[in-house]
């Protein structure tokens, strides 16, 4: 054990260094991946379509490429998993990451093998480099890293294999022989087809292991991590793994479950590092012990344009910047342009920067995931902060919530939540009125059509059965790592069916 502390301590110090080069020299990195994707797809289908041998500036970037969203790319993405390479990049791609996202529509997204080692095996390693840096006492090698991934399946299409799954899945299955060393747990449980199944046996197999880190989503891990303390018959993960020192959490926000991992995790000496991955790629990672917000990771094979959401509706595009034309404060919807073949790719995530030098953000929300129904203009991240100000306030804990608009027949509108209680607040009627306040404080938009109830009624609050996102989720066939609860929507399907789902259609 001290050689391999020896090997990894030398490691992630040759790679602080080149961490500390991308902040210094950031649009510089930024200018050489552009020009690096370009060159590196030039022969492609893509490439010569839009005469990528020609690009030597981003000026020229931005006017020959197309803006583009995933029905754009569908035809060469779809031609691709059928078999035919040389479409969208330069190497062959056999491996697509599944996203469901809010609907059952999927997405199949390129996995290039550029895009595994450049991209995602390099960000779980910065990951580890950042958080040993900030933590020099750190025993994290002592143990085991818990990792709840997904699964992948194949698709045959006559004499051509590819395969498609969650992107966690095929990271899993790709890992270099010496990455299983310190992962858990076995593979054959880790990409366990059945979830429900997979949560037994992980419990089963690791919870008399040496666990020294978590990795995985927060919904999800909260129910494996409640069937261990029931196995184990504890109150606390202390009880069960003594020597955990960090979860490495990301896909939706932490707030309204960060009181739960407080209480199950039972050890204040826990940190909790925010990291931002998707299917398409990973993006950010929290670099500061005390600082929830990330640091834009800027050598991933992955180049940034930015856009206010408010010129992404009106279409102009002309408004797109670089990252050196970012503003703190300001909302941005991500473009990318990766080492998979994704070019100028709309995400579909928010975010806003918090500063500039180095380029560090924290999400906002998703581009479709808002209500703006009256003008209120109500992104992810309002309504987080509202949920964990009245569970401050009251004492609760929330599972899961999902906000719905009510719409206006001969009075005002207002919003409908659905909110899954742990814990119930002292003070129901207390709850409701610190939600519509600090609503009030953090949106003048939703404050505005609040004045009077000209607009807006208060939220109209309903307390769900505990189960009951869960049981929506299974029964949606959406259980798994990377399914997750529609947090905001501008119609009223997600709501209805949830409440409703004998008198209205699966989702």
């Amino acid at each position: 054990m001290p050689l391999i502390n020896s090997i990894a301590s030398w490691l992630m110090k040759k790679r602080m260094h080149q961490i500390e080069l991308f902040i210094k020299y950031p649009n510089e990195v930024q200018r050489e991946w552009m020009l690096n994707l370009v060159s590196s797809a030039a022969n492609t289908l893509y490439g010569s379509k839009y005469k990528f041998d020609t690009i030597t500036s981003y000026e020229q970037f931005r006017k020959q490429l197309p803006l583009n969203d995933y029905e754009s790319l569908k035809p060469l993405i779809e031609r691709t998993r059928r078999g035919e390479q040389n479409l969208l990049w330069h190497s062959d791609i056999k491996w697509f990451a599944k996203s469901s996202g809010t609907t059952d529509k999927s997405k199949f997204l390129p996995v290039s093998q550029e895009s595994l080692d450049g991209c995602h095996y390099n960000a779980g390693r910065d990951m580890v480099t950042l958080h040993c840096y900030n933590n020099p006492e750190t025993q994290l090698f002592t143990g085991k890293n818990l990792a709840l991934g997904g699964s992948f399946s194949e698709d045959i299409f006559g004499d051509h294999h590819s395969f498609h799954g969650d992107v966690s899945a095929i990271i899993i299955h790709n890992l270099p022989m010496w990455a299983e060393f310190f992962r858990a747990p076995d593979v054959n449980i880790a990409l366990m087809q059945e979830w429900e199944s997979k949560l037994e046996q992980m419990a089963e197999s690791m919870m008399d292991e040496n666990v020294t880190s978590l990795a995985g989503v927060p919904s999800w891990m909260l129910v494996l991590l409640k069937t261990i303390l029931d196995k184990k018959k504890v109150s606390s993960i202390h009880d069960v793994w003594p020597n955990l020192e960090v979860y490495f959490h990301g896909g939706v926000s932490f707030s309204p479950y960060k009181e739960q991992f407080k209480k199950l995790l039972g050890n204040s000496h826990v940190k909790y590092v925010e990291m931002y991955n998707a299917s398409e790629g990973f993006f950010g990672i929290q670099d500061q012990l005390y600082c929830d917000e990330m640091l834009l990771m800027l050598d991933y094979g992955i180049f940034y344009e930015f856009i206010e959401p408010k010129d992404l509706a009106s279409q102009d595009y002309s408004c797109i910047v670089s990252l050196e034309g970012v503003k703190t404060g300001v909302d941005y919807a991500i473009i990318i342009t990766t080492n998979a073949g994704l070019w100028r790719y709309q995400l579909g995530d928010v975010i806003h920067f918090t500063s500039t030098n180095p380029y560090r953000f924290r999400i906002s929300g998703r581009t479709k995931q808002h209500i703006n129904v009256f003008g209120e203009e109500l992104m992810v991240h309002n309504t987080d902060a509202a949920i964990a100000a009245s569970c401050e306030k009251t004492h609760a804990r929330v599972n899961e919530y999902t906000v719905a608009p009510v719409f206006m027949s001969e009075s005002a509108g207002a919003h409908e939540w659905l909110i899954e209680f742990e814990t119930e607040p002292n003070n129901f009627e207390f709850f409701v009125a610190v939600l519509d306040e600090t609503l009030k404080r953090l949106n003048s938009d939703y404050e505005a059509k609040r004045y009077n109830n000209f607009v807006l009624y208060p939220p109209k609050v309903r307390r769900m059965p505990q189960g009951t996102f869960y049981n929506w989720l299974r029964n949606q066939n959406k259980v798994g790592g990377q399914f997750k609860v529609p947090r905001l929507s501008n119609t009223r399907s997600v709501v209805e069916n949830i409440l409703n789902p004998e008198l209205n259609p699966v989702i």
